[in-house]
């Protein structure tokens, strides 16, 4: 041990000793400090994983991923989802006690026998007047290939008493009359309008009532026209296959834009509770269509913890103008998406028309050596 020195070079006796004591306490005092901090840190950590403990125990968390209109809980939901509040009420439409009476009654007239199926659309009057996209919904059945037969298991939603006689009118339908009281659906329900949604959420409605009465369904937009049968292309063993705006060359990528026009949906626990959390999910996001709700909550844990499958059509088979399918070879059904408005689509879809008709007129030999594809978009861009 060195003595420390003086201001004039001297050695100070007993001065190593006291920077050795020193340096000793500010050694001791930084190991309090940190330790005092690890303390801290250690105490924050466990408040916290105590309230998680608590939420994660309450109901508050699943309270939306119950159907408070119905005393069926069929699955026990993860209970770590997003803190949303719950909502102030979950409104039921008003439906007649006879409904699903009705409904059923409807549906095994239009099932299909070998695998329990139905095609579904639904109607007002503003798409069923004479020359109108309803029309033209038919018409792509009669003139597709292999598909004329498909007309017999159609079931049409008739949202008023016009779109319900324009229905009964046609040969070969199943129509059913869709009551809601309160509310006028005669007219054209403009895209994003308050009964353009409601219409669009008494259609969800009806669906999981098709599901829970034991149905598995096609349900197609009246804009989508029908040229191939699409069972074909069906991945008959899962729960829910649906078309998109945008196809990113993977069926089972969430990241897919979901368009809800072209769906089908097979009859079991998962695709029910799917429906019961869809339309409930609707307070959560006021204003906002099916689609758009379904493009929210397809990716959440809830779905992927009951087991739903997700499946999404390749729009090189199932187009719309969004994405066209180009090869009329593979085409399946064409859809009028990504177009505002009756009159824009009927002129264009009105055009696909007379683009599969000539198509059809060619010999089948020359098919494929020539050049076929679509005209459209054309108005819908």
């Amino acid at each position: 041990m060195h003595p420390a020195a003086t201001s004039d070079g001297s050695a100070a006796e007993g001065d190593g000793d006291t920077l050795e004591s020193v340096s000793y306490h500010r050694d001791s005092n930084h190991k309090h400090m940190f330790s005092g901090v690890a303390i801290k840190i250690t105490l924050m950590l466990v408040v916290l994983g105590t309230t998680l403990l608590i939420l994660n125990q309450s109901n508050y968390p699943i309270m939306f991923f119950r159907n408070l209109n119905s005393n069926a809980n069929l699955f026990s939901f993860p209970q770590y989802m997003p803190p949303i509040p719950p909502p102030t009420s979950l409104v039921k439409s008003p439906r007649p006690k006879d409904e699903n009476i009705e409904l059923e009654k409807t549906l095994r007239s239009a099932v299909m026998k070998d695998n329990r199926t139905v095609i579904i659309t639904n109607l007002n009057a503003a798409w069923t007047e004479p020359n109108s996209v309803f029309d033209l919904f038919v018409e792509s059945f009669k003139i597709g290939n292999g598909t004329a037969h498909l007309l017999d298991h159609l079931v049409v939603y008739a949202f008023d008493k016009t779109a319900y006689e324009r229905c009964k009118a046609a040969a070969h339908l199943h129509c059913y009359a869709v009551t809601t009281e309160g509310v006028d659906f005669s007219g054209e329900a403009y895209f994003m309008s308050e009964d353009y949604l409601k219409m669009t959420w008494r259609k969800i409605e009806l669906l999981r009532t098709v599901l829970e009465l034991g149905y598995d369904f096609i349900y197609t937009d009246a804009d989508v026209m029908w040229f191939r049968n699409p069972f074909k292309k069906f991945y008959t063993d899962g729960d829910i296959e649906m078309s998109c705006d945008h196809y990113i060359a993977n069926y089972n990528d969430v990241s897919n834009t979901a368009n809800t026009g072209l769906t089908y949906v097979k009859s079991n626990n998962r695709t029910i509770e799917l429906y019961k959390y869809w339309y409930n999910a609707r307070e959560y996001f006021p204003g906002k269509h099916d689609q758009d709700v379904l493009n929210m909550i397809k990716g959440n844990l809830l779905v992927h913890q009951i087991g739903l499958e997700f499946r999404f059509l390749d729009t090189a088979y199932f187009g719309g103008f969004c994405e066209p399918n180009k090869d009329l070879d593979e085409v399946i059904t064409m859809h009028a998406n990504c177009c505002i408005g009756i009159q824009n689509k009927m002129h264009d879809l009105t055009m696909i028309i007379h683009d599969w008709k000539r198509y059809m007129d060619l010999p089948s030999s020359n098919r494929n050596s020539t050049t076929t594809s679509w005209t459209v978009p054309r108005i819908c861009h």
